[in-house]
């Protein structure tokens, strides 16, 4: 390939993936722009959970409206928490931009240790 048209090439490609077609967890409004039908029917868990010691725990999609390339809108869904559903009627996932998201369902990652409070004498 000749320069001249490598050049134009590199200039027409992105550096990196939009956040659409990434792997990684990410806002819930860019991991459910990854799926069909913007994710809906798709389980969907914050990352955070994990790393508290929380277990199948999850949002299942069940309405999705994304705007700016799947970086924003609004997401509604039914949450299971600890394998018990809790929400009979569709609600409002909180947290989609605040956290991070990804698909399936929580799981423990490493040892969780809660923590201590430390009272001085």
């Amino acid at each position: 390939m000749s320069s001249a048209v490598a050049s134009a090439l590199r200039k027409l490609l992105p550096r990196q993936l939009p956040p659409s077609l990434s792997s990684r967890p990410g806002n819930l409004y860019e991991v459910l722009a990854r799926y069909p039908n913007d994710g809906i029917g798709r389980r969907v868990y914050q990352t955070r959970w994990g790393a508290k010691g929380i277990e199948g725990c999850y949002w299942e999609v069940t309405r999705t409206k994304l705007k700016l390339e799947g970086k924003h809108g609004k997401a509604w869904g039914v949450l299971t928490w600890k394998g018990k559903r809790v929400s009979e009627a569709e609600e409002r996932i909180p947290g989609s931009l605040k956290y991070n998201w990804a698909e399936g369902e929580s799981q423990t990652v490493g040892p969780y240790v809660p923590p201590t409070s430390s009272t001085s004498s």
